[in-house]
């Protein structure tokens, strides 16, 4: 969303700005407070906030399944090399933690008994450490998975967790981040939301285009990435701009396994027709 932090979009009545939260925690905080009126969230979250009473809708997915299981391990090439190795993993309790224990279930592998999975590092911690040789395998969102092999020489990634994810049973790629609206202001400012999904629409496909120029926007606009990696990792992303209603299959898709593993992350039952603007 890039281009929102350069050319916000113009709407009568109403100043638009972009602003970055260092986790989805304060995002959410700020639904909950009633603050945010549009944002960024994991479907999940966006799924809890609802179900606490909170009315707000998913407008679209933004971003797909981007994870890479990397390793510096040479006996680690695929997940079923993982038996009593450790990973470290981005996200206890979101959508990367129970999309890889699926997968790892899939393989008849289970967490805490034939692989142990540790969540004691955030994001650009897991990277740093990785190119340390202090954690030789984890499993990395983008852009920080690029952010790590571009740091160390004989880090690879094992296997395809997207399409190990489909084998499983998880039917299309999963969705990793929603464009959330407070449904109240939907009603009230339609024009704001049409021009926000359209601005959003826009700047998906010409960071897809053009990463080198997304890169340098993301650094000009000091978002704790340099350009370079930027520019390595938006090919390497799934960056999209799927409505809300044409996602519902694959958001509910992932939601069953959220319910399957931890109901209480979604709020316990499938959000209904309301929860998709």
């Amino acid at each position: 969303m890039i281009r929102l932090f350069e050319n916000p979009p113009q709407v009568t009545g109403l100043r638009i700005k972009a602003e970055a939260l260092a986790q989805a925690d304060l995002v959410a905080a700020k639904f909950i407070a009633g603050e945010a009126k549009i944002g960024i969230l994991p479907p999940n979250i966006a799924a809890k906030i609802a179900s606490s009473g909170r009315d707000i809708q998913i407008a679209a997915i933004v971003g797909t399944g981007m994870l890479s299981l990397l390793t510096s391990d040479p006996a680690i090439t695929r997940v079923e090399d993982l038996a009593g190795k450790t990973v470290e993993v981005a996200g206890q309790g979101a959508t990367p933690d129970y999309v890889f224990r699926r997968i790892l279930a899939f393989k008849g592998l289970k967490p805490g008994v034939d692989v142990r999975l540790n969540y004691t590092l955030a994001y650009p911690e897991i990277a740093q450490s990785l190119i340390a040789g202090r954690v030789r395998t984890a499993l990395l969102p983008e852009p920080f998975a690029t952010m790590a092999l571009a740091g160390r020489a004989d880090l690879r990634v094992a296997g395809d967790i997207q399409a190990e994810w489909v084998r499983a049973g998880g039917g299309a790629n999963y969705p990793m981040t929603a464009l959330v609206v407070d449904a109240g202001f939907a009603r009230e400012r339609p024009d704001a939301i049409r021009a926000v999904l359209a601005a959003y629409r826009s700047s998906t496909e010409w960071v897809t285009a053009r990463p080198a120029e997304a890169g340098a926007l993301v650094e000009k606009h000091d978002l704790g990435l340099r350009a370079a990696v930027v520019g390595a990792a938006v090919p390497r992303s799934n960056y999209v701009f799927i409505p809300a209603r044409e996602a519902r299959p694959a958001i509910e898709a992932l939601f069953r396994i959220f319910l399957e593993y931890a109901p209480e992350s979604i709020g316990g039952v499938l959000p209904g027709d309301s929860f998709y603007l």
